[in-house]
């Protein structure tokens, strides 16, 4: 799905990260560990641990309180609870078909590259040194650094006065709708991500690629 309000053509582009440039599900992990019960492990994933939870560790909770705290409330899932910390590499099985490429030809292009991205900074930086394509942007916010969660318009606000960025610039990607609602907002032309396929094909039409 694409979403697109441009007051002008783009000439940099913001990826997202999570589930536009690589893979990440904790279902990769869990259905693992549960043994293929999509039940349970849905269950599990909805109501220990939960998007809610996660979100705080990218806003910058360290990971040993996250599991303590959990652990405490839950104390008969304690190593289910562990797991999503020491076996953290296991949601993020490989990259997404396609859209590390075009990050390549945009780069090669010379076009600016940014990314703002919700994601623990302990992970990232493991996340970074396995996926060497994810050292190549000329700026980054990572929410678990800057204290700040997408969709709220403030971490939007760090990458555009860090680097010194007019949203009416930039080409925002992301697979939250939320989060492209947010970038649309602040004058961004958005896509909605959900394959490398369409977003190419609107990159060729808008000149980017």
């Amino acid at each position: 799905m694409t979403e697109t309000a441009p007051s002008r053509r783009p000439t940099a582009v913001v990826f997202d990260i999570g589930k536009v440039l690589i893979e990440w599900d904790p279902r990769h992990l869990y259905r693992e560990l549960f043994g293929g019960d999509e039940d349970l492990m849905e269950h599990f994933l909805g109501t220990v641990c939960t998007p809610d939870w996660n979100l705080e560790q990218d806003r910058g909770r360290p990971w040993d309180e996250a599991v303590r705290l959990l652990a405490a409330q839950h104390p008969d899932c304690t190593e289910l609870i562990r797991a999503y910390d020491d076996c953290w590499d296991m949601m993020v099985p490989g990259p997404i078909d396609g859209t590390p490429e075009i990050l390549d030809e945009l780069k090669a292009r010379g076009t600016p590259v940014y990314s703002i991205t919700n994601f623990s900074a302990a992970k990232f930086e493991r996340t970074r040194k396995r996926f060497g394509f994810l050292t190549r942007f000329d700026g980054i916010v990572v929410s678990g650094e800057a204290g700040l969660v997408k969709p709220d318009p403030a971490i939007y606000h760090r990458l555009f006065d860090t680097y010194g960025l007019n949203p009416a610039d930039l080409y925002f990607i992301d697979d939250s709708l939320p989060n492209v609602e947010t970038a649309r907002s602040l004058g961004m032309t958005t896509h909605h991500f959900a394959g490398a396929g369409a977003l190419r094909t609107e990159m060729e039409a808008l000149g980017l690629l």
